[in-house]
């Protein structure tokens, strides 16, 4: 009996031992960075060395999606672990005096069940899921510490008059309620997220949620190298619009002289701030059990005097910000966790946000709830093990007519105007030969159209507070 137990105990000590630790989790969301920003994805008018390095020291997954196509519901998304027919915040609703529709207390997000597992948990960006003070706010929602925006209206100015730590209004002062533009707020939520970084040890695992704005609308950079590095470089057409001073707005946009330049420089900063966390893991001797995953909340945008034909920067697929194709929801996504992921690999799961949180809680030996929609990939970003794959992914989009979009295999399907026609045709595209979504092929496939119609139906469960078909009594 005796050397039962020693050798069951030997091999208990072996599966421990092939197990990785549980990792530090650093998960870096750009804001309407396109599949095609990058250099990692054919990008080569914008330079992208830090994003392109964690590609070639870690895992790509080039069929990774958001949660949808615009900010608060697809951050919701990867906050539950539920697709948009599902989660509890399908829109961007705006709340007086300042934020938006908050998650309700009864939601339990990724953040709460690593912070249960023992995780140290800190947001540094873009909120945009509940007001300070509501039930929505980040410090309800799992997360020690905040410093950013609260709300994504805000976050259209890169020189707004205030931020949030926790629930202490920062005023900047030197913004002067956006008469002028001297503190510019990604540097400052940098500079706090690098601090969080500086501050950790080796024994207390953590949670780093990096919602960075860039590159967001408006089009506005420090004039520094990275921005002269680009000026003059694209012929240019001008962008009138809100500028700083008495008349200044929270949600205009500021006029720009040289759009594709700022742009340009709006995504080197990111990469910057991407190879600065690099550089501080490996300051602090943090990054052997890191995994630090790069992706972003949506395609590209076109406001503010963006151009996003001029740059490619949704990779030759259809669609940008707000659209349901390929443009509009498939995202750069990579992962990097040295001497785990096995560099310069790729990976063709189809996944979406809401596989995080499964794949962040098994990673971290947490609890993962019930009823969720994601399914975890930690076999594929391991090499290990039988990865489950999805029956089917869903999406939904609450503006502009109501759209829904369903993706089975290499099918797809889009079907638009659906607050009016809920139950309308879809169109219908074989990505296998058409990943650019331009021949529609629900004609000569009537009954693979017909089933994934009936598949978005079912997907779809109507919210109260969202409701994308419209009552028609």
């Amino acid at each position: 009996m005796r050397y039962l137990f020693i050798a069951l105990t030997f091999i208990a000590l072996q599966t421990l031992a092939q197990k990785p630790a549980r990792p530090n989790i650093i998960f870096i969301l750009a804001d309407d960075l396109g599949y095609g920003d990058v250099g990692l994805n054919g990008q080569n008018l914008i330079k992208t060395p830090n994003i392109d390095r964690l590609a070639a020291e870690g895992m790509q997954f080039p069929q990774f999606y958001a949660g949808t196509s615009v900010c608060a519901p697809s951050r919701s998304a990867l906050m539950t672990g539920q697709h948009t027919g599902h989660t509890y915040i399908r829109g961007n609703k705006e709340v007086k005096p300042e934020g938006q529709q908050p998650i309700a207390d009864s939601v339990t997000t990724v953040a709460e069940l690593l912070q249960r597992a023992g995780y140290t948990t800190a947001a540094f960006g873009k909120w945009g899921l509940g007001p300070v003070g509501s039930e929505g706010d980040p410090n309800k929602q799992g997360f020690d510490r905040f410093y950013g925006y609260n709300c994504q209206a805000l976050a259209h100015r890169y020189y707004p008059d205030h931020l949030w730590d926790n629930n202490q209004k920062v005023v900047l002062t030197g913004n002067e309620n956006l008469r002028q533009a001297k503190e510019y707020a990604p540097d400052l939520i940098q500079k706090q997220a690098l601090a969080f970084l500086d501050s950790r040890k080796t024994s207390q695992p953590f949670f780093l949620f990096l919602p960075y704005i860039l590159p967001h609308a408006e089009l506005l950079v420090p004039d520094d190298s990275l921005f002269r590095h680009y000026k003059g470089k694209f012929a240019e057409k001008p962008y009138a619009g809100a500028d700083y001073g008495p008349d200044a707005k929270t949600g205009g946009y500021a006029s720009q002289a040289y759009p594709r330049a700022t742009f340009a420089a709006m995504v080197a900063r990111l990469d910057l701030y991407v190879g600065q966390v690099i550089a501080k893991l490996k300051a602090k001797g943090l990054d052997k059990n890191t995994l630090v995953i790069f992706t972003s909340d949506n395609g590209p945008h076109i406001e503010g005097g963006a151009d996003p034909t001029f740059f490619n920067s949704s990779g030759g697929f259809r669609g940008v910000k707000r659209d349901l194709y390929e443009g509009g929801i498939r995202e750069p996504f990579v992962a990097r966790w040295p001497g785990v992921i096995k560099p310069g690999s790729r990976n063709d799961f189809i996944g979406a946000f809401w596989d995080l949180l499964p794949t962040f809680t098994e990673l971290a030996g947490a609890q993962t709830p019930a009823r969720i929609d994601g399914i975890s990939f930690v076999p594929s970003l391991l090499g290990k093990g039988s990865q489950k794959k999805h029956d089917y992914l869903y999406w939904e989009f609450h503006e502009n007519g109501g759209r829904q979009a369903i993706r089975q295999g290499d099918w797809k399907a889009v079907r638009l105007q659906v607050t009016q026609n809920p139950t309308g045709p879809v169109e219908l595209y074989d990505l296998s030969k058409d990943p650019a979504e331009s021949h529609d092929v629900a004609a000569k496939n009537p009954e693979k159209a017909e089933q994934l119609g009936r598949l978005m139906n079912k997907a779809h469960v109507e919210s109260p507070l969202f409701p994308l078909v419209r009552d028609k009594q």
